[in-house]
């Protein structure tokens, strides 16, 4: 991916040398984890393709230290990028709606022996309105499609602070600049699965 250009922060290039994809695979997609392609992880999930993984985090721009919230952590590849470019002073906040899914991402990410334990917490919530009790975030990632950009996110995000969220199938950028104060941009040609708020029923 540094060849194609999508790779240019040495943080992240790091990461992506030291978080191997296969880790955060179903055991019968693992001979297709180098691949660029998204793969399923079950319950009608998918993990992200690569290219589009390093596009996020470019924008993104998380540094160490950053409090980050990652909403959709899925099998917790995401969450474990994250974790190793923050640092053992930063934070991780993963949030996954559905409970088989939280547990296979806190079990891989422990897995990796260069996140220091404490750095990732895993919540098994509905994270279509963020998780204000750990607010403000430096950083907020989401990995999966909605229709805009919920107010609650963009309370959450602490002022300085950006946000990567796919809407429809733009990629969106946000930096809060003031409290009401927010540069935007988008990107198309993305494609990602809904991020479907749990009924209440």
């Amino acid at each position: 991916m540094m060849q194609e250009g999508y790779l240019r922060t040495n943080a992240i290039i790091e990461a992506f040398a030291n978080i191997n994809r296969i880790e955060f695979v179903l055991p019968e997609m693992e001979l297709q984890a180098d691949a660029d392609i998204p793969l399923p992880i079950g319950y009608g999930q998918t993990i992200s393709q690569p290219t589009t993984v390093a596009i996020m985090l470019e924008l993104l721009d998380p540094r160490p230290g950053h409090k980050v919230l990652d909403i959709g952590s899925g099998s917790g590849w995401t969450t474990a990028l994250l974790a190793h470019i923050v640092g053992e002073k930063g934070k991780v906040i993963a949030l996954e709606r559905i409970k088989e899914l939280c547990d296979f991402g806190r079990k891989n990410v422990a897995k990796c022996k260069d996140i220091k334990k404490g750095v990732v917490e895993f919540y098994n919530i509905d994270g279509s309105k963020g998780y204000p009790a750990r607010a403000p975030y430096d950083r907020i990632l989401v990995s999966a499609s909605t229709e805009g950009v919920p107010q609650e996110l963009k309370d959450q995000l602490a002022i300085g602070g950006k946000m990567v969220i796919p809407v429809y199938n733009y990629l969106h950028y946000l930096e809060k600049r003031g409290e009401n104060d927010f540069y935007e941009e988008e990107y198309p040609g993305f494609s990602f699965v809904p991020l479907v708020k749990r009924s209440m029923s």
